[in-house]
């Protein structure tokens, strides 16, 4: 293999995570990001500072200063919520014009950081996926742990939006997603996102519209991988009365990309 063809390998597998952290300074793992990059290279880290009230910021820039060329941090103040973290870093990273996908993660490293590289495989096994999403279902052989009440409230809501978007996705809250770079992508982030909870679903809506609500089409360029192992990590900053917010948001992603238009 040439010179030439093995740097356009490396670049066509290229990765930017956008990881948004808001008051992570305890439960934010720097020794897990620097032992995963000093094991692959071709994932590069986008850390998003979404407005923390703690040293989430400096435990973030210690980090970059470790690998300044593999890690940026993208101080975004004031607070404004882990949708606006996560669009700003998506686009934060497609601007820097060095990858060919990008993705996002949950802080608390629910889903291993070492799952990364699968979902990226999955993408490049099949150049017409759009979107690779982990999904959290429970197998045998796989190491899923979550809360019940958190599992069973989930179940029904992926019920819900599974039917008002016609697909039949089973998990869409998981907070492992990669996404190929195309202007189709780009048209998804274009303006901020009305949803504060649920913008995962809000950006498969998005999509669906961009493709004149052509499920099938859809349904064939998005792929649910289920995870090998996720774990409940206490402190999430997501609560009961979360769950009935969500729907009052899903309603309104329904009215806005969902719904056919009256003449």
């Amino acid at each position: 293999m040439s010179l030439t063809t093995e740097v356009n390998r490396i670049s066509a597998r290229t990765c930017t995570i956008v990881v948004p952290c808001y008051n992570e300074a305890v439960r934010l793992k720097p020794g897990s990001f620097t032992e995963f990059l000093a094991q692959d290279e071709h994932v590069n880290f986008l850390l998003v500072n979404d407005g923390s009230r703690d040293d989430t910021l400096s435990v973030l820039r210690r980090l970059e200063a470790q690998y300044p060329d593999r890690i940026h941090v993208l101080d975004q103040q004031p607070n404004q919520g882990k949708a606006a973290a996560v669009r700003n870093g998506l686009l934060t990273a497609m601007t820097r014009g060095d990858s060919a996908y990008v993705g996002f993660w949950d802080a608390d490293l629910a889903t291993p950081l070492y799952v990364i590289p699968q979902l990226l495989d999955k993408m490049l096994e099949d150049p017409h996926l759009e979107m690779v999403f982990g999904s959290r279902v429970r197998l045998l052989g796989h190491a899923i742990h979550r809360k019940p009440i958190r599992h069973y409230l989930g179940r029904i809501f992926a019920t819900v939006v599974s039917t008002l978007l016609r697909m039949p996705i089973y998990d869409t809250q998981c907070g492992a997603k990669l996404f190929r770079i195309t202007p189709q992508f780009r048209q998804v982030l274009e303006v901020p996102f009305q949803s504060r909870w649920i913008f995962d679903v809000e950006i498969i809506a998005r999509f669906l519209a961009i493709h004149h609500r052509d499920t099938a089409y859809v349904c064939n360029v998005i792929y649910e991988k289920a995870l090998p192992v996720w774990e409940d990590v206490a402190g999430s900053k997501v609560g009961p009365l979360d769950f009935f917010k969500a729907f009052y948001e899903l309603m309104r992603i329904e009215k806005a990309y969902l719904r056919t238009p009256k003449n």
